[in-house]
């Protein structure tokens, strides 16, 4: 489990298998069979090197992600440990999908997100992009906005963003569970009205 905040930048300098240089992040505490999150993704440590770690990652994470199948600049942190504060919110690490920036600029950031995670994203809520967490300020259909201070900006990869950008989704757990838990209920009671009228209805 992660908090969306990022704790340094990293850069993949090998893809097969992903090689991570991350001197700023610090190799203490970290050991193989950790888990680290990578530009909003959750890998194993498989290797301690010089200057970093490395991990393996599945053709299905590639296939569903964006960003670690080239050399670049990633954003980087370490699994939270039980007791520590949670600055962000909770992020698994698990993307949900590849969204597309249709416009970014004086911190404002737009993207649009895949049609299945609209019910997942709500003004003031949480969003995890490439691995960090922010805050929605507006939605309009599959679009959100959300604004990024200049800090956020100074100790991410998120500035090198431009329109047409690919970037990371995670949707808030708790929306995610919210959302499951009224589905079911809303499809019980209709369920059960149906079957009602079906008991009505005359041979």
């Amino acid at each position: 489990m992660f908090t969306g905040i990022v704790q340094a930048v990293g850069k993949i300098v090998r893809v097969h298998p992903l090689e991570v240089e991350c001197p700023a992040l610090g190799q203490a505490g970290v050991a193989v069979g950790d888990s680290i999150c990578v530009q909003g993704v959750c890998l194993t440590v498989t290797a301690i090197t010089a200057r970093g770690f490395t991990a393996d990652v599945s053709g299905e994470t590639l296939r569903v992600t964006a960003g670690l199948d080239r050399p670049g600049e990633v954003n980087l942190e370490k699994a939270l440990a039980m007791g520590e504060r949670i600055g962000g919110h909770l992020v698994t690490g698990h993307v949900d999908g590849v969204g597309e920036v249709l416009q970014f600029a004086d911190g404002l950031l737009q993207v649009r997100a895949p049609r299945d995670l609209k019910p997942y994203i709500a003004g003031k809520g949480s969003i995890c992009v490439d691995g960090v967490s922010l805050t929605v300020n507006r939605v309009e259909g599959d679009v959100f906005e959300v604004n990024i201070i200049p800090h956020t900006l100074q100790v991410t990869t998120l500035a090198r963003l431009a329109p047409g950008a690919k970037v990371n989704l995670e949707v808030d757990l708790i929306a995610r569970y919210v959302y499951r838990v009224l589905s079911e209920k809303e499809n019980a009671r209709v369920g059960g009205r149906s079957r009602r009228i079906a008991r009505r209805e005359p041979n």
